[in-house]
């Protein structure tokens, strides 16, 4: 996401409806929203746009002075985005009143000198509109009563952030493209209960992340509490996810550009993902979903796998999950430092079991939390892409597959008689036979073809056409 872009912050205590908010801000439903306090924990960041400048919102967890080493660590993420932001929304609730919450963040928005707005959210009627009058006593300027789940009054409160960020209004409609994508998705996923589009259509229009659209995304997806937001901190350099060792932390997909030796990475950190009988909560049911959208839009998987645990179900459930893909998988031996070498040796072998349809992927032992064998990640991802886009002529592809047929010929008359790549991304290949070529020789042909290609870190698929 680009660094010259403005960054407006939604920030408040938990229920307030911020992440409601951005996603209305955005154009989409980015965030994770369900009734019940305290689903997000993170910080999120997307593009939006608004008479034509383009900014860039940041989600948050709700602020709270109490509470548990978990919601300290989301705090404290809260006040990052204070830190961080050009211009704040501090969302309350008009249904509620001041709460000592809301007293305390406006007293530390005061100091910090930010220019920020009181938002007055849920007044979903005018009837509701003169609750916002209390809050002026925060000290922050007028509230703005308005409801994010409705759209209405949004439109004006942009307008002021405009004004804020020191914009003029350019001669654009208000609704911009892309700002009718607030109800439902086509997997049923609502913004919110009872949402829809509102009188104030926003949207991300021209989303400020489109210049980045041919860099890499690399997933990082694993069970519940393998570690996968501490790797995604370290590689990142900075506490973007909340870590803590309660299994389901994270509760929504984070991603972040990075620079690295190879070029720009986008890092994306996923929700711990469960059996779907396990899963009881609309938020982690969500969650899910949005973690196994990020393997299907990404470019190589990092599977985290808790090795004090060994290699588990869930873990070959979700290896075939990626493989089911077609993208490059990197398996990830986390907490490697916490084996003896008997123990060690008895992951490898499990793991050579119960992931043997991965084929060669590469499996690097790590420790996300003291940094070892980390740095071997982005070389392992560059190899890994170089061949998942690498392409064979044709006249190398029919000499591999000539000499090993003349090596070993296929049983019961069968032979290729031409083959070519079709297709990369996985790198594809189709043979033209003269009869149907059994199963076990095709993964002799396959395993020729990864030796003599260098195609051993990547999927690779064989189509056979009959003559």
């Amino acid at each position: 996401m680009s660094a010259d872009l403005p960054v407006v912050g939604i920030v408040g205590r938990p229920n307030v409806g911020k992440s409601t908010l951005f996603n209305r801000l955005v154009g989409r439903r980015e965030a994770v929203v369900a009734p019940e306090p305290g689903v997000t924990r993170d910080r999120k960041a997307a593009g939006a746009a608004w008479r034509g400048h383009r900014f860039v919102v940041v989600d948050t967890g709700g602020w709270s002075a109490v509470g548990d080493v978990l919601d300290g660590k989301v705090s404290h993420q809260s006040e990052r985005a204070m830190a961080d932001a050009d211009v704040l929304l501090l969302v309350v609730d008009v249904t509620v009143g001041i709460t000592e919450p809301d007293a305390r963040i406006a007293a530390m928005l005061r100091r910090s000198g930010r220019p920020t707005l009181v938002v007055a959210n849920k007044a979903d009627s005018g009837s509701r509109d003169d609750g916002r009058w209390d809050f002026n006593r925060l000290g922050l300027g007028e509230a703005w009563a308005m409801s994010a789940l409705h759209g209405r009054n949004v439109g004006d409160m942009l307008d002021r952030v405009l004004e804020l960020l020191e914009l003029d209004e350019a001669d654009i409609p208000r609704s911009l493209p892309g700002s009718d994508e607030m109800g439902s998705d086509a997997a049923g996923e609502p913004i919110a209960a009872g949402g829809g589009s509102g009188e104030d259509s926003v949207g991300g229009g021209e989303d400020p992340v489109d210049e980045e659209a041919d860099v890499p995304a690399v997933a990082i997806v694993g069970r519940p509490n393998v570690g996968k937001s501490t790797l995604f901190n370290r590689l990142i350099g900075d506490e973007r996810s909340v870590t803590h060792d309660r299994p389901g932390t994270t509760r929504d997909t984070i991603d972040t550009l990075v620079e690295t030796e190879a070029g720009p990475v986008r890092f994306v950190d996923t929700a711990g993902m469960r059996r779907k009988a396990r899963v009881d909560a609309d938020t982690e049911y969500y969650a899910n979903l949005r973690a196994l959208r990020a393997i299907d839009a990404c470019d190589v998987s990092l599977l985290v796998i808790d090795a004090a645990e060994g290699v588990t179900a869930q873990d070959q459930r979700l290896a075939e999950r990626i493989d089911a893909a077609g993208c490059p998988i990197l398996v990830l031996l986390n907490k490697w430092e916490t084996l003896d070498p008997e123990h060690r040796e008895g992951v490898l072998g499990e793991l050579a079991r119960r992931l043997h349809f991965v084929g060669e992927a590469p499996v690097l032992r790590i420790s996300a939390l003291t940094g070892r064998g980390v740095h071997r990640l982005v070389p392992a991802i560059s190899a890994a892409m170089e061949a998942y886009e690498s392409r064979a002529p044709t006249a190398k592809v029919n000499e591999i597959v000539q000499l090993a047929q003349s090596a070993q010929p296929a049983p019961g008359g069968a032979r290729v008689l031409y083959a070519t790549q079709a297709a990369t991304q996985p790198p594809t290949f189709t043979l033209f036979a003269n009869r149907e070529i059994p199963a076990t020789y095709l993964r002799y042909l396959e395993r020729r073809l990864r030796e003599e290609l260098g195609l051993a870190k990547t999927p690779l698929k064989l189509r056979v056409r009959r003559r």
